[in-house]
């Protein structure tokens, strides 16, 4: 019987095409690796290399049974990836932050779909302000995170998982509530809800811009720390605000209304690791690609 000892000193002998090479790679002497040849060619019942008097040449056989041994050892490697991915797979789960209280059906269908496609990989979720997600990615304490966006940052990498159309968010009776289709001027003529820079840096930024390309003048009347506290503050006529339709799709509250905005504005999720120097594991790899395309 053929051993993998054979075939692995018999590739390096046939690259090298020189026994002193050959023994210095495998890191054998040359006696013995001369002698593990012979006892192959021995086993095989045939010549595998013609010795001449300075070089050795591969015969036929040699040659097929060169392309045969490559196939197996990358077979092999194939099947080492493959069983410890899937042990690794049983041992650790995902670990996932989700920051800025998102609670958008887009998020809960990636974790369904995911369920489905790895239902050996188990998902653990962790809830956070977005400043501890960064931390925490960093740290590599989780593998990825969910947020509307964290400051730019070379350690962690922020990539766009799907978007939402923005929307008025208003109170119930507000002037503006009737209306089917709402054009954001006339929303921004009302004194507007921000969100506090440092605990939802993404939101207020992504707010922040969609409201420059429309107003240069605008009343901001306070800010709020919490995407709770900010409907709070709508729902008690503190100011009109901007919500991404996902999250206004789950309010079913009686006193904030959601009305479409004319312009085609977007809010951006974004799927967030930390850069890996040897790229990222498979399993991190595929779900990231995942979360993509919703």
């Amino acid at each position: 019987m053929i051993e993998l000892r054979h075939l692995r000193y018999f590739v390096a002998v046939a690259e090298e095409l020189n026994f002193r090479r050959a023994a210095e790679r495998v890191h054998i002497d040359q006696t013995p690796l001369s002698r593990t040849i012979r006892d192959l060619e021995d086993r095989l019942g045939l010549q595998l290399f013609v010795r001449g008097p300075r070089k050795l040449h591969l015969t036929p056989a040699g040659v097929r049974l060169l392309k045969e041994a490559r196939k197996v050892f990358i077979r092999l490697e194939r099947t080492y990836r493959a069983v410890r991915e899937t042990d690794s797979r049983f041992r650790a789960p995902l670990r996932i932050g989700v920051a800025d209280e998102i609670s958008q059906p887009k998020l809960s269908e990636c974790f369904v779909r995911w369920r489905k496609l790895a239902p050996a990989i188990q998902l653990e979720l962790t809830e956070m302000r977005a400043s501890e997600l960064a931390n925490a990615l960093e740290r590599e304490e989780l593998d990825a995170g969910f947020s509307f966006g964290l400051p730019d940052d070379e350690v962690i990498a922020q990539q766009p998982a799907w978007n939402y159309p923005a929307m008025a968010l208003l109170p119930a009776g507000h002037e503006l509530a009737a209306q089917a289709v709402l054009p954001i001027a006339e929303l921004l003529a009302f004194p507007l809800l921000s969100c506090h820079v440092e605990r939802q840096p993404g939101l207020s930024h992504q707010m922040r811009t969609i409201v420059q390309r429309h107003s240069r003048t605008l009343t901001l009347v306070g800010e709020a720390g919490t995407l709770s506290g900010y409907i709070t503050r709508i729902a008690a006529g503190m100011g009109v605000g901007l919500a991404d339709a996902g999250h206004i799709a789950v309010l079913h509250r009686l006193d904030v209304v959601g009305v479409p905005l004319r312009e085609d504005e977007q809010f951006t999720t974004y799927v967030l690791h930390k850069h890996r120097r040897f790229g990222l594991p498979d399993t991190l790899q595929r779900f990231v690609a995942h979360a993509k395309t919703l």
